[in-house]
């Protein structure tokens, strides 16, 4: 198959780990005789520097041309001063309405060589294969009316509203019970519904589209209990569904359950084009030291393949990969363990290249 794929690197350790992904997915196209074509943007605080806008619309463009987007991260302490809707965050959420990406699907599974890099328990944690999908393009991060206002005695309020509507709930329930399908086939529906009308219509509507798939299990979880059942008992959850907001804080938590935030990957998916990157953020304390954790984002990679391109067996040859390096003792700063030996940014992707090959 032939394939445009394009590359938002972004900032900070987005700029290590983003090559890693791509010279994996250069050695799958040619073990297994695909072509894949690399187009480079920038995004974030790079494209700030370079023409005042996080987004640009080059990039955008570029994304919305192209079969699937490999995204790093963005953001930092370098453009935190910049007025609100011109920092490097607004680019994610304005690429993702953009490409119609309202499900974001983010899978939180321990390693059996990383279980002791977790700070929870080994028999808590050992064995836990969690999907959160997450709804990404309604919510309170996108509801009007929003802003912040003064008021009358010269006090400031902020104000954002969370906001969903029938189809929007419909269409990302659909994607939680096609994946549990794949899976265990149990989904755990996540909100507030004792005190939220968006949660109590997010309830109902769940439940009217579980009828149409009557061989998955489907329960209900106030958001509070859930961030206690994840660290309590995770491994009763399956598919996790959640609106933005429950689903962005749950997948974070979800993330630590596996040792490191640098081992999750996620894929986001709607109507058009896929895009997928890791879930953890540029992290500038680590950038340029060679010491972040590419797993995610070549794991990211591998979800492309699957998700974008249907290519489940070079997906897995890319995860077998990451098993078989960390089996072999492979480790980065954030998963060390006794023993192991510690590697930087481009040799743990050499490490994966080498036995993907």
């Amino acid at each position: 198959m032939n394939a445009k794929i394009a590359v938002l690197a972004g900032d900070g350790v987005g700029r290590e780990i983003v090559p890693e992904a791509v010279k994996v997915l250069r050695a799958i196209g040619e073990k297994y005789h695909h072509t894949f074509e690399f187009v480079s943007a920038d995004i974030g605080g790079q494209a700030i520097d370079k023409v005042g806008v996080p987004l640009p619309q080059d990039t955008l463009a570029l994304a919305m041309q192209s079969d699937a987007v490999l995204l790093g991260a963005v953001g930092g302490p370098k453009w935190e001063g910049l007025e609100y809707s011109l920092r490097p965050e607004r680019a994610l959420l304005g690429i993702r309405e953009a490409l119609g990406l309202y499900a974001n699907l983010r899978p939180a599974k321990v390693y059996a060589d990383l279980v002791d890099a977790s700070t929870l328990k080994r028999e808590v944690i050992e064995g836990i294969d969690i999907l959160v999908v997450r709804e990404l393009t309604g919510g309170i991060y996108f509801g009007k009316p929003k802003g912040i206002e003064t008021l009358a005695n010269g006090e400031e309020r902020g104000f954002n509203t969370e906001v969903y509507t029938t189809e929007e709930v419909r269409r990302i329930a659909k994607v939680a019970f096609e994946a549990a399908r794949k899976r265990r086939k149990k989904v755990t529906s996540v909100d507030k519904a004792n005190v939220l009308e968006s949660s109590e219509l997010w309830r109902r509507v769940v439940i009217d589209v579980h009828k149409g798939y009557p061989d998955v299990e489907l329960g209900h979880m106030y958001v509070d209990n859930a961030a206690m059942q994840l660290v309590r008992n995770p491994r009763q959850f399956d598919v996790l569904l959640c609106n933005n907001i429950f689903g962005d804080i749950l997948s974070d938590e979800a993330a630590m359950l596996t040792g490191s935030i640098g081992m999750l990957p996620s894929a986001s998916i709607g109507a058009k084009v896929g895009l997928f990157e890791p879930i953890h953020g540029s992290a500038p304390d680590i950038a340029g030291k060679n010491i972040a954790n590419p797993i995610a984002t070549i794991a990211s990679a591998a979800m492309m393949l699957s998700y974008a391109f249907q290519l489940d067996n070079e997906a897995e040859a890319i995860e077998q990969a990451i098993v078989k390096t960390l089996d072999l003792g492979y480790r980065t700063k954030d998963i060390q363990s006794p023993g192991a030996s510690i590697v930087g940014t481009a040799e743990m992707g050499d490490a994966i290249l080498r036995n993907l090959t």
